[in-house]
């Protein structure tokens, strides 16, 4: 059982030191919490559109059920 636990250790290490050699982008710093984007925000629209009223909303063959 000891060889199982050694040799996955071993797999992942070298794994690890292959991902890094070769350039894999491999980031160990856990989760990132923050507002870092690659793109910029979008601009917000000139005008939202007015909302239907809700009775506008149902179709005629709805209404009559």
């Amino acid at each position: 059982m000891w060889k199982l636990l050694v040799a996955f250790i071993v797999f992942a290490a070298v794994a690890l030191f292959v991902l890094k050699k070769v350039g894999g982008n491999v980031d160990m710093g856990g989760e990132k919490h923050g507002i870092e984007t690659s793109h910029p925000a979008e601009p917000a629209k000139a005008s939202a559109p007015e909302a239907a009223p809700a009775s506008a909303a149902k179709p005629a063959s709805a209404a009559s059920i």
